[in-house]
């Protein structure tokens, strides 16, 4: 069966602004951000990509665009079901204010129990994106063969769910994975079992140097804004 090449977005103004942006239009990648998608055709350049799929949103859309253009004759699909998770009341609000809410223990201790008000719950999020990839395989593989490889570009809590679910990893403990910006997080499926390969690899170590303020316990609900 096909290797899935996961690409979170490069970081958008929301990172950065420390807002959940989960649906809300016209999140764009910040200059850092776009930097980070001009830089992947090249991280990518060794790979026979057979197909590229991305989310919806424009911060995805703005992401693989480079690449795309760097292989005009590549076919490029959009999916909803690996848009981001629907945040609901919560999107568009602050990171910071977030933390104060009851919800956001179950989110970070028990997600199979978290359902944001107004939108969906994280069960539902991790399983629509796994029914995706599992169509996207067999779709894959049947144009382009057993060995193909292709590219799906998402989000954070997407990745991170995706990632669980190749691990046999319970939900309630994808808050242990991190996929920073424009991150590359690879999974070869086979009959018997997903392999994964690549996890949140940037090519750059920087974000494990000490920081100034250590980093929270907590994970960043939508993925974080990356090394600083």
């Amino acid at each position: 069966m096909p290797t899935l090449i996961l690409v979170r977005h490069g970081r958008s103004t929301a990172n950065t602004e420390g807002v959940l942006a989960g649906w809300t239009p016209g999140v764009a990648l910040d200059e850092r951000g776009a930097a980070q998608a001009a830089a992947l055709p090249g991280r990518l350049a060794g790979l026979p990509i057979a197909e590229v799929v991305t989310s919806p949103l424009q911060r995805c859309q703005e992401t693989v665009r480079p690449l795309l253009d760097a292989r005009p004759g590549l076919a490029a699909h959009t999916d909803e079901r690996i848009g981001e998770c629907d945040y609901g009341d919560w999107s568009g609000r602050k990171l910071a204010e977030l933390n104060d809410e009851p919800l956001m223990e179950v989110v970070q201790a028990y997600p199979t129990a978290a359902a944001f008000p107004g939108g969906e719950s994280m069960r539902a999020m991790q399983h629509r994106a796994a029914e995706a990839v599992r169509e996207w395989n067999a779709r894959v593989e049947r144009e382009h063969g057993a060995d193909a490889v292709y590219v799906m570009c998402s989000h954070g809590d997407i990745i991170k769910s995706l990632v669980a679910d190749a691990l046999g990893l319970h939900l309630d403990l994808f808050q242990r994975i991190s996929v920073e910006p424009c991150s590359i997080t690879a999974i070869r499926y086979t009959r018997l079992r997903p392999f994964l390969v690549r996890l949140g690899d940037t090519g750059n170590f920087s974000s494990l140097a000490p920081r100034e303020e250590p980093p929270s316990g907590d994970a960043t609900v939508g993925g974080g804004a990356g090394a600083p």
